[in-house]
């Protein structure tokens, strides 16, 4: 098990430092403009001085070095035009905290929500109207199939008319809360109900089960005691994804919402252009994205220790 888990601490590490490489390299050949508060009134000189002064001089390689080393620092740099000569560091401590809290609370509501849901619809395949995994099937193929940017303007635009809510984002008002919350969390719900239903159907049919059942055993027995959990140690594997979800969904939403959180500001420093805090941002997304992954990993080889990793047969 630890074996296992360094292993892909260091494959974590190792990716996010291509990633990082990646973008640094990418954005290096954006116009230099983006570096700039008052590009057009700059004269060469100073636009040359300004570019040693960031050291954007250096050989492209020495560049990547400094960049690794500041970033070991704690150091992301200073923004060049949404706040200049402003630390990035301190933007993204003020503004961080609302997207966390805010990413946390859709995801434990798409948890909460989701598998209940999967749980009802897969109970429902054994009855006689199937109720709940007609609803439950609904709601999965119109998320699926609906681009989320639409059901997103959906669910602002009505919603806000049912509640009687603003349609802008109010940290005081916890009304306010409700439809980005809703709007983030739906994606990972109808992801949660969609696998634990095909994952407890497909445990329901298998042979201990059939025998459990003639042997007289309860079905909410059955259903809790090992459809459920047999059923919920593949779901893990989706944490991950649903992290990704919801990191990729704030990006919109929180735009949307005009919420004064991570998403919002990447949106808008890129359409600033200001290149220091667009690699600054992609860092800290690819950071969170790469250590969902981990995460995931680690807590599948956790819940379900029986599982092989670190030989051929778990190779994954």
């Amino acid at each position: 098990m630890a074996k296992y888990m360094l292993k892909r601490v260091l494959h974590a590490l190792v990716t996010l430092c291509i990633v990082i490489v990646i973008v640094f390299v990418l954005l290096r050949q954006m116009p230099i403009e983006g570096y700039f508060n008052n590009f057009d009134k700059l004269s060469d000189a100073q636009i040359k001085a300004g570019l040693q002064q960031l050291g954007l001089t250096q050989p492209l390689p020495k560049q990547v070095l400094n960049y690794f080393v500041q970033i070991l620092q704690g150091n992301l740099g200073i923004s060049n035009k949404y706040r200049e000569g402003y630390s990035i560091a301190k933007i993204i401590a003020q503004k961080a905290p609302i997207s966390i809290e805010i990413g946390l609370i859709s995801f434990v509501v798409s948890l909460v929500v989701g598998m209940p849901l999967g749980i009802l619809m897969a109970r429902s395949t054994r009855t006689r109207f199937k109720v709940w995994d007609k609803i439950g099937t609904v709601l999965i193929v119109v998320v699926q199939a609906v681009p989320s940017a639409v059901y997103h303007l959906l669910i602002q635009l009505y919603g806000s008319e049912m509640l009687g809510v603003s349609m802008l984002f109010n940290t005081r008002n916890l009304e306010t809360w409700i439809l980005p919350i809703f709007s983030l969390s739906i994606g990972n719900i109808a992801y949660y109900a969609m696998w634990l239903r095909r994952y407890m159907v497909d445990e329901s049919n298998k042979d201990y089960i059939r025998l459990a059942r003639a042997k007289g055993v309860p079905a909410a027995r059955i259903s809790r005691n090992h459809v459920f959990r047999n059923a919920v140690v593949p779901l893990v594997q989706y944490i991950p994804n649903s992290i990704l979800f919801t990191l990729m969904g704030s990006l919109y939403v929180e735009s949307l919402y005009s919420i004064p959180g991570m998403g919002g500001l990447l949106v808008q420093v890129i359409k600033l252009q200001d290149n220091t805090m667009v690699q600054a941002l992609v860092l800290i997304y690819a950071a969170v994205s790469v250590l969902g992954l981990l995460f995931g990993d680690i807590l599948m080889a956790l819940v379900d220790p029986r599982i092989s990793f670190t030989g051929k047969e778990g190779a994954r």
